[in-house]
């Protein structure tokens, strides 16, 4: 057999079947795919490939999947720090806002925020912000998996003006990528504080007509409970259900102010839950009780939410902080362990976005989406278990090469879709201008 890459590496950690470690293993691609998985010594009888990879030391995983992020924000990383969410919203991040996106802000953050992705092992990610169209072109440019939010909001912005604007331009996205196989788009509207009643229905109705998932932040803090009591007299995931948007369709960002019987009924309505740790603690918004979550059932994926308010976009780290947050909360430290919070990172926010026959694992004839670890590094050494050595020590600078549809898209450590050079040169234009705001 002949590939077009053949990856020899110390392991292999498919996620798909849950649990497994492949020491010694070798992984070929062709046509962008994955071809197989074998032994080494097999693979090096048995194939041949017009490239060919020596990793003694690594671990190669699926890319990881931020399941939830606003990419542009990277622009505005440590503009307001230390506030809580909705004095850091109304004060600082909705005014900035108004006054500086546009397309070309859009272009360059999300090209910031993809650089660092890709140089953390992030394959894929799921958006939402202002222009999506233009972050869905840099991804085409970069090379990187992308679910673009179609986002949705009560007031105007420089996206659009009203509910009809928004509405149109988010059914003009998908029509634009809809042949385009790294790149899908879904509804997001922003949040049951921030999106009124009918708009929400005609979300409802477009999202049965096209058969697309719907993003949301919900029940992200406890202000945002008291609102919703005092506006609709119910809690938001209540008013959701009653505008029928809970559903196996739904993608519930945050979820940290959650009452058992929330617990039971979002398990029934077969709904995933994408957990921001790190963004929930910087804003003390509470804490997702993921391990109850997946008791019931759930599926649990993982996402940094955006730079802005993280303040990195790296789930490694993300990984780490779920793990032992996770553990902290329940207080029990064998609640999610470690290839739990690797499937979080991987299968999980496939299966959320409705991507899971084509990314998240490690199997022949899904997509070659593939995160390269070095673990022959002393802040990873000794190595008993590689899977837990990836979740609770290994940091971003170990990445060496990822790939997505075989790809490469960073080859030991360099980026090779984006010229880094040029980009640190327009953040720099734009620091200066933002600076005022900061």
């Amino acid at each position: 057999m002949h590939a077009d890459t053949l990856i020899h590496a110390r392991w292999i950690i498919p996620v798909e079947p849950a649990g497994q470690v492949l020491e010694n293993h070798s992984l070929a691609i062709s046509n962008g795919r994955i071809q197989a998985l074998l032994p080494t010594p097999q693979a090096r009888e048995q194939l041949t490939a017009t490239e060919t990879l020596d990793l003694p030391g690594h671990a190669l995983i699926p890319g990881l999947i931020n399941a939830h992020t606003h990419t542009p924000m990277s622009l505005f990383r440590g503009m307001a720090d230390d506030l809580p969410l909705m004095e850091w919203l109304e004060q600082h991040i909705w005014p900035a806002e108004q006054r500086w996106v546009s397309a070309d802000f859009v272009a360059d953050g999300s090209r910031l925020a993809m650089a660092e992705m890709i140089r953390s092992g992030t394959t894929c990610f799921n958006d939402m912000y202002f222009f999506p169209d233009v972050t869905g072109r840099v991804a085409l440019e970069t090379g990187m998996r992308a679910v673009l939010g179609m986002i949705l909001i009560d007031f105007p912005s420089a996206w659009a003006s009203d509910t009809d604007g928004y509405l149109e331009r988010a059914l003009a996205l998908h029509d634009a990528f809809r042949n385009e196989s790294t790149i899908r788009a879904i509804f997001a509207p922003h949040a049951p504080y921030s999106v009124s009643d009918q708009p929400l229905q005609r979300v409802r109705t477009l999202a049965n007509e096209l058969d697309l998932p719907i993003h949301m932040h919900v029940h992200e803090t406890q202000d945002e409970i008291a609102q919703s009591l005092k506006q609709y007299g119910k809690r938001p995931l209540a008013r959701l259900q009653q505008l029928g948007l809970t559903g196996p369709d739904l993608i519930a960002v945050h979820m940290t102010q959650l009452q058992d019987e929330e617990i039971e009924e979002f398990a029934t309505s077969g709904g995933h839950v994408v957990h921001c740790p790190e963004s929930n603690l910087k804003l003390a918004s509470g804490f997702c009780p993921v391990a109850r979550l997946l008791d019931a059932g759930i599926n649990v994926a993982l996402g940094t939410d955006g730079a802005a308010s993280n303040n990195d976009l790296d789930m490694l780290g993300e990984m780490r902080s779920a793990g032992l947050l996770a553990k902290g909360v329940a207080a029990d430290p064998e609640v999610l362990p470690a290839p739990k919070v690797l499937e979080m990172a991987t299968i999980n926010g496939a299966k959320a976005l409705g991507l899971d026959a084509e990314t998240g694992s490690l199997k022949p004839g899904k997509a070659a989406d593939i995160t390269a670890i070095d673990l022959q590094r002393i802040e990873t050494l000794p190595v008993f278990d590689p899977v837990s050595q990836i979740v609770y020590s290994a940091g971003r600078e170990q990445v060496s090469h990822v790939w997505v549809n075989g790809q490469m898209l960073l080859c030991a450590g360099e980026l090779t879709s984006i010229h880094s050079d040029r980009l640190m040169r327009d953040i720099g234009t734009w620091q200066e201008k933002l600076r005022e705001d900061s």
